[in-house]
């Protein structure tokens, strides 16, 4: 079945779907019993397999960006989908990255004696199968198959139409590094089909065999998937990001921090899209700041203050303080304090990533420990906001649920945990 669009017929889609569910409840059953040593081969394997077919790999990228200039995607969702040879080469060394992290499956993670003798362990395992549905990143390919296989779990991949060919490309070499390493290579499984209505029947009736759902891409995508998944989802619904320059700030960290946080990369989740400027710091640290967003070739959409500080600012509308633009458009209001960044941020925020610039240790505090993200940070860029970065190796996505997993979604977030009991004969009594 190839991803040129052609719809296949709902029966088709059926048996297609449990083919592949039944694949990985077989490859999850192997997969929760393997040695760290043979996983981490595969994924060393794999890493090589993406250097050494990069020219196969990015012919395939080249394909797709072809395709999607001419539906005229937008330059953040081109980026996004463009691999160079650093790029394939990060990926690689993205995988290798995860080799190199402790096997989350088996850890020990809480050990107590009871008063009868018992013993008792809470003890890592793995999930099961985990269906993932991304979009535009080719490179969700290797990361999401790389944590699944890292933490024990089989895994389903649902790339987007527009990165099918590089998606393909790169599975390729995960599912031969498999096979090669004595594993399944139904363990990380592409479903083969651009139709959407793969992803419904995912979502809605694969629950035999599905145990939770990751969703990565836009907020259209996400809020789906959270809508009609009948099993457990780990995902977010957008990255609504904010910078917050205190009036004890230092401006030249400012300025770098809100420009990096911007401008490094505008089309991923940890993008920020509002400047929140303390009043007290207003006519030192406005004008600058909106000066050197509008110099990088950033729109600027901004409160009265913030077009006083510089004519070219556009006047913000109210739907700005709620808006994911993933492109080079920010907004900027002046609030009154810390108290008032908290209260925009908790109105207009998505729980996803949020930083403080100052030089007060107290007011950093309260930001870190009062404003209610997945990710908080004093002095740092938004763009932090990776399991890369982390120390993960990689991530899936970043939560903003309180369940199960928040924030980076790594190899340790994929795993669930049983209670291991161990005794000398004891009964309980009557």
């Amino acid at each position: 079945m190839t991803a040129e669009g052609k719809k296949v017929e709902q029966q088709d889609i059926a048996s297609l779907m449990d083919r592949i569910g039944r694949s990985a409840r077989a490859s999850a059953a192997v997969l929760a019993r393997t040695e760290s040593a043979t996983k981490d081969a595969a994924l060393g394997r794999a890493a090589e397999l993406l250097e050494s077919r990069c020219a196969e790999i990015l012919k395939a990228n080249g394909r797709d960006m072809e395709a999607a200039r001419a539906r005229g995607l937008s330059a953040s969702m081109l980026d996004r989908l463009r691999l160079d040879e650093a790029r394939v080469r990060a990926m690689a060394a993205g995988i290798r990255d995860i080799v190199a992290l402790p096997d989350p499956v088996g850890q020990v993670m809480a050990e107590w004696d009871r008063p009868n003798g018992l013993v008792i362990q809470r003890v890592r395992v793995p999930l099961g199968v985990i269906g993932i549905v991304y979009e535009s990143r080719p490179n969700v390919t290797a990361d999401a198959g790389a944590l699944c296989l890292k933490s024990g779990n089989a895994a389903i991949l649902r790339g987007g139409s527009e990165s099918f060919y590089s998606s393909h490309a790169i599975h390729a070499c995960l599912e031969t590094a498999l096979e090669e390493s004595g594993l399944p290579g139904k363990a990380i499984q592409m479903i083969p089909t651009t139709d959407r209505e793969a992803v419904g029947y995912l979502l809605g009736s694969m629950a035999p065999f599905v145990d939770v759902v990751v969703p990565r891409g836009g907020k259209n995508l996400i809020a789906r998937v959270q809508r009609d998944a009948r099993v457990p989802v780990i995902g977010h619904l957008e990255g609504l990001c904010h910078v917050y320059v205190d009036g004890a700030a230092d401006l030249s960290m400012a300025i770098d921090v809100v420009l990096n946080s911007k401008m490094r990369r505008t089309g991923i989740c940890g993008a920020a899209e509002t400047l929140l400027v303390d009043r007290a710091c207003a006519t030192s640290h406005l004008q600058p700041l909106v000066r050197a967003l509008l110099e990088a070739g950033c729109e600027v959409r901004g409160d009265t203050e913030a077009q006083r500080a510089d004519p070219r600012v556009v006047p913000a509308s109210p739907e700005d303080w709620d808006t994911e633009y993933l492109d080079a458009i920010i907004a900027v209001r002046t609030v009154d304090a810390l108290d008032g960044a908290i209260r925009h941020i908790a109105d207009h925020g998505s729980g996803h990533t949020d930083s403080i610039i100052t030089d007060n240790a107290e007011t950093a505090e309260r930001f870190l420990s009062e404003v209610d993200s997945a990710i908080v940070l004093h002095n740092a860029s938004t763009q932090f906001a990776d399991g890369g970065e982390f120390g993960m190796g990689a991530e899936i996505g970043i939560s903003t649920g309180r369940v199960h997993a928040r924030g980076p979604v790594g190899a340790e977030q994929l795993t669930s945990f049983n209670y291991r009991v161990r005794g000398r004969g004891q009964t309980r009594p009557a």
